[in-house]
């Protein structure tokens, strides 16, 4: 039985990965063929704007790319749209790009790469901090543009001549990750050539990276919630020694341990955040701890509390009343107030210490540019 276990769970990471890297064509939605002409759109800009395919007219070359915030794929090509935005758009080459994903089918466990989702306003708050260079449009309400061009995976590039007629359709190059030379720079060659008035000599390629997030494929969200209630919540008490191994974390794991209570209402009212934080990155080398500071007797009331919240992470509730000794157990220069967190590394170092509320936004941020997750595969 125990091979059959291994093998089946190996299996399903198998699976789970496939559905997110999407080298493969997706016949539902099939791509724009070579010859085709570059079907019209209107959707709206980052910057406030409404672009259509006159939005362009005077560009001798149109370069539409499909990618989003959450896939590390496109992640690992956001410097390279910029520097292509650079270096052709002298050259009268116009440089676009579109989110062709549907941010309410994707499920958090695919937010493990990344500190933002794909909605609109956190497409606006990637284009900010990046500095893209380039239109940034959304069309994840409806999706129509990305089912007219039908991109495979995110990146996926499509080249238009001056006619709009779509002259190369694939990668922008051959190398995944930041970093390096590519062997094959397939974008530039193929705009090279098309600006000498040569048609390029590859046409197509494959693309590698996330699945496009389809709405019809929604019905994942339904499914994540069934299991995250199925998932079993437990509760063990802590004391002061093993705290301080807690903190020493010899694991290999990024730790985000918080304190709180439930009679604690900030501590109450933020613990969601730390719920969808930790469905994000657990698959990864992430571990979250919770620390309650209610008395012992409280037990029951604590387990009550997350196993409504589905709180299926490490639990614990200190088994002293004396909260001096937990103040100086998770941080001597912790003042005492709750919630209290820190993120700690392997090894012991503490990246991030907050007594009070926390900004989701600003952990996830840690989280995910920490040296042990990161953003690329």
């Amino acid at each position: 039985m125990k091979k059959i276990f291994i093998a089946f769970f190996a299996l399903t990471l198998f699976n789970s990965f496939i559905l997110e890297a999407a080298p493969l064509n997706d016949d539902h939605h099939p791509s724009l063929a070579i010859g085709a002409k570059a079907p019209d759109f209107n959707l709206p800009g980052v910057d406030g704007k409404k672009y259509n395919l006159g939005s362009f007219a005077s560009a001798k070359l149109l370069v539409v790319i499909f990618t989003c915030n959450h896939c590390p794929t496109a992640q690992a090509y956001e410097n390279r749209i910029i520097e292509l935005t650079k270096d052709y758009t002298k050259k009268n080459v116009a440089v676009i790009a579109i989110m062709p994903s549907d941010p309410k089918s994707i499920r958090l466990d695919e937010l493990n790469y990344t500190d933002l989702g794909d909605s609109f306003q956190e497409m606006k708050e990637r284009a900010r901090t990046k500095g893209f260079n380039f239109p940034y449009l959304f069309d994840g309400a409806t999706q129509a543009t990305s089912i007219a061009y039908g991109p495979q995976a995110t990146p996926h590039v499509f080249i238009f001549d001056q006619e709009r007629i779509l002259r190369f359709s694939g990668r922008i190059d051959d190398l995944e990750k930041p970093g390096g030379n590519p062997n094959h720079y397939d974008t530039r060659d193929a705009l090279d050539q098309l600006l000498k008035g040569e048609q390029p000599s590859v046409a197509t390629t494959k693309v590698f990276g996330c699945s496009i997030k389809w709405a019809e494929k929604s019905n994942w969200i339904d499914q994540a919630k069934i299991n995250w209630a199925k998932e079993p919540v437990t509760i063990d008490t802590i004391g002061f020694y093993g705290i301080k191994n807690l903190i020493k974390n010899k694991s290999d794991k990024l730790r985000v341990i918080n304190v709180w209570a439930t009679w604690c209402g900030p501590c109450v009212s933020e613990f969601p955040d730390f719920i969808t934080i930790n469905r994000m990155y657990r698959s990864r080398d992430f571990e979250w701890v919770t620390i309650s500071a209610d008395n012992l007797s409280k037990k029951p009331r604590v387990l009550k509390f997350l196993q409504k919240q589905q709180a299926s992470a490490t639990n614990y509730l200190f088994n002293s009343e004396d909260m001096y000794q937990l103040i100086e157990a998770i941080d001597p220069r912790w003042q005492g107030a709750i919630p209290y967190t820190i993120i700690v590394e392997p090894g012991g170092k503490i990246l991030y210490a907050q007594q009070g509320v926390i900004d989701p936004s600003e952990i996830k941020k840690i989280v995910v540019e920490s040296k042990v997750i990161g953003r690329y595969y």
